[in-house]
C-alpha cells in the first residue's frame, strides 16, 4: 500500500486556519506553484516550523551555483531513494517546470544511461552514495565529485542531496498525501 491510499497522520492546516505570517507564505506557495503543497499545510500545525523551513528552501533551492532544475533533479533521485512518493511527485514536476526534460526525469532510475552529461552523472552518483551515509563520501568520493563540480557546486550539492533524506522522512512518518497538480498542469 502507498502512502498516498492512507489518511494523513496530522492535520493538513488551511489558509483560513493559519496565522498571517503562514498565510503570507501560502499567498507565495499558490502564486508560484499554482497550490500550496500539502508539506506546508502539514508542517503548519507549528508556525515557526513551517516559515523556518520555507526560509531554508528558498536558498537551498534557488539558481545558485548549479541550476535550480537540476537540484530539482537531486531532489527526485533522493526522494525515490527513499521512496517517498510525495516528494518524487512534487520535485519531479519542479524539475520540468523549471527546465528538466521529461525524459530526464523518467531516467533518473537509470541515470548512467539517461540523458545526462557527465557531470550530472557524477552529481547523481554523489547523492546516492550520502544517501548511504555522510561517512560514505570519503577522500576517494569527495575527489572525484571534485573532478567535476567548484566547491560552491559540492556545498550546494551535499546540502540538496541531504536535505531531500530530510524531507522525504517528514512526508513519509507524518503520510502527507502527495498534492493534486493545479488544474492548468
Amino acid at each position: 500500500m502507498t502512502a498516498a491510499s492512507f489518511e494523513a497522520r496530522v492535520p493538513l492546516v488551511e489558509r483560513d486556519q493559519v496565522p498571517p505570517a503562514v498565510a503570507d507564505l501560502y499567498d507565495k506557495l499558490y502564486a508560484e506553484r499554482g497550490v500550496v503543497p500539502n508539506m506546508f499545510k502539514a508542517l503548519s500545525n507549528v508556525p515557526p516550523l513551517v516559515l523556518g523551513v520555507a526560509a531554508m528552501l528558498k536558498p537551498l533551492m534557488a539558481e545558485g551555483a548549479l541550476t535550480g532544475w537540476y537540484k530539482e533533479l537531486i531532489a527526485t533521485q533522493v526522494a525515490a531513494l527513499n521512496r517517498c512518493e510525495y516528494c518524487v511527485s512534487a520535485h519531479s514536476r519542479l524539475a520540468v517546470l523549471r527546465g528538466a526534460t521529461p525524459e530526464q526525469v523518467a531516467s533518473l532510475d537509470g541515470f548512467e544511461t539517461g540523458p545526462f552529461t557527465g557531470k550530472e552523472k557524477a552529481g547523481f552518483r554523489y547523492a546516492g552514495l550520502l544517501h548511504g551515509s555522510g561517512n560514505d563520501i570519503d577522500d576517494a568520493a569527495f575527489a572525484q565529485v571534485s573532478e567535476h563540480f567548484s566547491l560552491p557546486e559540492i556545498v550546494e550539492l551535499t546540502a540538496v542531496a541531504a536535505a531531500f533524506e530530510f524531507f522525504p522522512r517528514i512526508n513519509s512518518a507524518l503520510q502527507v498525501p502527495v498534492t493534486p497538480l493545479p488544474e492548468a498542469s
